[in-house]
């Protein structure tokens, strides 16, 4: 799929306007990266990866949940989200992991950290465990995507000329549309829908949500499950019961081949439990990580 801007997206990230969101910048291999270390500079890390849509402003009140409880955060937005650059060229999983592992090179920290991923970024911080056992401590998914099987809507999104005229002519509307599903309670819906249309007057925003559709291994990611669950890494297992984008229904199959240590699922709670119940899940998070410092 060719590069394209979008109609309504009015801001270019540059010198000039990052300076105006929150956090700090840092240039990988692939290009910028926004990102926000906070917390208690003593505090075991706990690196927190975002889903297929959310700028990092998304783990704000988990982050502060877990700062009162003694841990230290880093938020970032994966390229084509939030401050970061959108990338002109594949968005699939080796980006995503190796931005990620840049990252927090860049950043000179000490492994290990405990790594959370919620949605897609949880196939991130799968892939990230596998290609680096050594620096995870403790993994905890959220909501996992990856059980499906592909629906036809995605398949034809693969030839680039109709995921072109899609994105173009009906991407906001899908992505709204999409956002509309991810919670439950309604103000904190308008809260999402209004923090990621932010985030998506960038220009590039669209061409990079959709092409991600395109690249990144969405579905049928059984293996990837599997091979993590084989790692041995302490594992938590999260998961919305009212979770509409990837349903509860998947549950047995992530704790068979995962085969996490804990398994919590958070009562009358949707898609985008961090965000949606930051103090259980912020509960659920320091009361796992803090027995496995050191993977013990």
């Amino acid at each position: 799929m060719r590069y394209f801007v979008a109609s309504d997206e009015d801001i270019r990230l540059d010198a000039a306007t990052r300076p105006t969101l929150r956090g700090s910048y840092v240039e990988l291999s692939d290009g910028v990266t926004h990102y926000e270390l906070a917390g208690p500079e003593d505090g075991a890390l706990v690196v927190l990866v975002g889903g297929i849509t959310i700028p990092l402003f998304y783990w704000d009140k988990t982050a502060e949940q877990l700062h009162t409880r003694g841990l230290r955060t880093l938020a970032y937005s994966a390229y084509g989200r939030g401050g970061s650059d959108r990338v002109r060229s594949a968005y699939d999983e080796a980006l995503f992991v190796r931005q990620l592992a840049e990252l927090t090179a860049a950043l000179d920290l000490t492994p290990p950290w405990h790594v959370v991923g919620t949605s897609m970024g949880a196939l991130v911080a799968m892939a990230y465990t596998n290609r680096y056992p050594e620096a995870v401590a403790t993994l905890t998914v959220v909501g996992p995507a990856g059980l499906d099987r592909r629906p036809l809507p995605q398949r034809l999104l693969r030839n680039d000329f109709l995921s072109g005229f899609v994105a173009r002519r009906f991407g906001r509307r899908l992505l709204e549309g999409h956002l509309g599903h991810n919670v439950r309670d309604p103000a904190l819906s308008a809260e999402l829908v209004a923090m990621v249309r932010d985030a998506y007057r960038c220009e590039g925003s669209l061409y990079s949500f959709f092409q991600t559709l395109q690249d990144f291994p969405l579905f049928e990611r059984q293996e990837l499950f599997r091979r993590t669950g084989e790692l041995g890494i302490p594992a938590l297992l999260v998961w919305g019961d009212d979770d509409q984008v990837t349903p509860i229904t998947h549950l047995d199959t992530v704790t068979e081949l995962l085969r996490p240590r804990q398994t919590h699922v958070i009562t009358q709670c949707g898609h985008m439990a961090p965000f949606e119940r930051p103090h259980d899940v912020s509960d659920l998070l320091a009361s796992f990580a803090v027995p496995h410092p050191d993977r013990l």
